[in-house]
């Protein structure tokens, strides 16, 4: 059996399983009641903003999704439908070795852990990727890992000792994750169409949406070649690569300060996505562009010290060099405890009493007996007092959360089916 490997980076999310290699940012798009995630998603963040958030993984908890999107009650509703999006189109794996960011909290962590429970796979490992990354280099003086997310980006220091590359700490770095880096560009590349043509792309949703999706291959030229040509909606503008240094000056400011005053030797990698950013090099002496499949690299080799079946997950956040011979892999002070979440509820609008269909309202729909179902943050909830109702057969509570598909009845009445119906 093939052990998958996701390593998990908002602003990219990457499976490997067997032959396939799926690549997902974490972009949520509600399209008729239904999700779509990564680059469909991506695609159209300009073009319908109140239809996507970005910032479900950044932002992994059980309180009540602001503003709503959809059916989902929460960010963990977005995360394990999308788990579930890449578990199906990566052909089913049975089991999934997780890599994840340092700023994962620990209640974030364990409530990851929960979602994967209610997923068809098995969470069979959980390895900081930073860690990851860096046992692949040797040396003795300090290692820095910079990440780019989606909303900051994140310098993890690391040291090697006795053989093992171990965390230091993790630095988040606010206000300056490719989302935010992406606005500095496209408005730098936006005054410059105004200037060369007096066309701003910004203008309309569409075009903006253009100039957005030219950006990657805008600056992979930029990496080769001092200038380049952009093109929107039959609109040309020369760019400069001066032109966009001041883009990452705050990344290039904080990510100095996280890592203090240089020593010699230091060393910086970074995720593909800061290598595109123009000036980073420059910037931080030392630094080391990955490569895409450096975290499959990474796990592949350590597969035999992650992979833990037959215990409780630990963290692990120490690694062997692979320079040097293979030796237990630390972990975190604790094992993690699996948050328990529960799956999200199908979708009601109506209640179907005997042959009538009433439609739910907001405010409370009466069920008899001083029982009401009432839309709530989380969605359609039972209140009343007492114990006169049950739900699927069984005894019900007040404030228990119902869906589609979920039967009621209060005390002897008939029994009434939650329903979904649609135009």
């Amino acid at each position: 059996m093939t052990i998958a490997l996701l390593d998990i980076n908002d602003s990219n999310l990457q499976l490997w399983h067997g032959g396939a290699h799926l690549q997902s940012p974490g972009y949520a798009l509600l399209v008729d009641k239904q999700y779509r995630f990564g680059n469909p998603a991506r695609a159209a963040a300009r073009l319908q903003p109140r239809d996507i958030n970005t910032r479900y993984w950044w932002q992994l908890s059980t309180e009540a999704l602001q503003p709503a999107l959809g059916p989902a009650r929460h960010t963990g509703d977005l995360v394990h439908a999308q788990l579930q999006e890449l578990h199906r189109e990566g052909g089913q794996p049975q089991e999934v070795l997780l890599a994840v960011p340092g700023t994962m909290e620990r209640g974030q962590l364990a409530l990851l852990l929960g979602i994967v429970q209610q997923c068809p796979f098995a969470a069979v490992g959980l390895v900081n990727r930073s860690v990851a990354l860096g046992s692949v280099y040797g040396g003795t003086d300090r290692l820095f890992h910079l990440e780019i997310q989606l909303h900051q980006a994140v310098i993890s220091e690391l040291a090697r000792r006795d053989g093992q590359v171990e965390l230091q700490r993790t630095v988040p770095l606010p206000g300056t994750g490719m989302l935010q880096l992406q606005e500095r560009l496209v408005e730098i590349i936006a005054t410059a169409f105004i200037r060369q043509t007096r066309f701003d792309p910004r203008r309309k949703a569409s075009t903006e949406q253009q100039l957005y999706d030219t950006l990657p291959d805008a600056l992979r030229a930029l990496g080769r070649d001092s200038e380049t040509n952009i093109e929107v909606n039959g609109y040309r503008a020369r760019i400069n690569r001066g032109e966009l240094l001041g883009a990452g000056q705050r990344l290039f400011e904080s990510a100095r300060d996280a890592m203090g005053v240089a020593r010699p030797g230091d060393r910086v990698i970074a995720d593909p996505v800061a290598g595109l950013l123009p000036g980073l090099a420059e910037q931080l002496p030392g630094l080391e562009v990955l490569a895409a499949d450096s975290v499959r690299i990474a796990l592949e080799q350590h597969i035999d010290l992650l992979v833990q079946r037959e215990q409780a997950l630990s963290f692990v956040t120490a690694l062997p060099s692979l320079a040097t011979a293979p030796v237990q892999a630390e972990t975190g002070p604790a094992t993690i405890t699996p948050v328990p979440v529960s799956p999200p509820k199908p979708a009601a609008t109506h209640l179907l009493d005997g042959h009538r269909a009433r439609p739910l309202v907001a405010g409370g729909t009466s069920l008899g007996d001083g029982w009401t179902l009432q839309r709530g943050a989380a969605g359609w909830q039972l209140q009343g007092t007492g114990t006169g109702v049950l739900v699927n057969g069984a005894p019900g509570r007040s404030e228990q959360l119902v869906g589609g598909g979920d039967t009621i009845r209060v005390g002897t009445g008939a029994e009434m089916r939650l329903i979904e119906v649609t135009p």
